[in-house]
């Protein structure tokens, strides 16, 4: 019988439940992310994105890495209609499961019991927040399994730009 640390033990859980959301990737093209049930305002894209930014802000927030990090879904608090490309969304949704699991894999069992404080939950014991990264992807991408069962495709809107012509 083998016996795994906390450290293994959470990470293989982190995996599985990730899975969810990951699982769903390989087989999504462009038109999937615009996709979004009638009456509400996130599309798969957004979703894409808001997990990855999520996921990196737990990497700089609960686990105190340095990473680059600008959260654009949480700054709109809405779907702007930009999460159109497939190929940037998928590397960034890449970066950050590397950029978490990474992380994930340097804690030691001890570590798991400290206390963090976040502005969004509070305070927290490491293992804690990592249930709240787990249910957030969970949450999102059980979203994103239900808008591309149930969704049409979306056409994409013509944005107005006002160029600046003057000299």
């Amino acid at each position: 019988m083998a016996f795994f640390t906390t450290t293994q033990t959470l990470l293989a859980l982190w995996r599985q439940a990730r899975s969810r959301f990951s699982d769903q990737l390989p087989a999504l093209t462009e038109a999937d992310l615009t996709k979004k049930l009638p009456g509400t305002q996130n599309s798969v894209g957004f979703l894409i994105r808001h997990i990855g930014e999520v996921e990196m802000l737990f990497v700089k927030n609960v686990f105190g890495e340095h990473v680059e990090v600008k959260a654009k879904t949480l700054i709109a608090q809405h779907d702007t209609g930009e999460w159109t490309d497939l190929d940037a969304l998928l590397s960034f949704v890449s970066q950050s499961v590397g950029a978490l699991e990474s992380v994930i894999s340097k804690q030691t069992d001890q570590d798991w019991q400290r206390e963090v404080v976040t502005r969004e939950f509070g305070r927290k014991t490491l293992a804690e927040s990592l249930g709240r990264i787990i249910s957030h992807t969970a949450h999102h991408g059980g979203q994103m399994a239900v808008i591309l069962k149930y969704a049409a495709t979306q056409p994409l809107v013509a944005r107005e730009i006002k160029l600046d012509t003057e000299p």
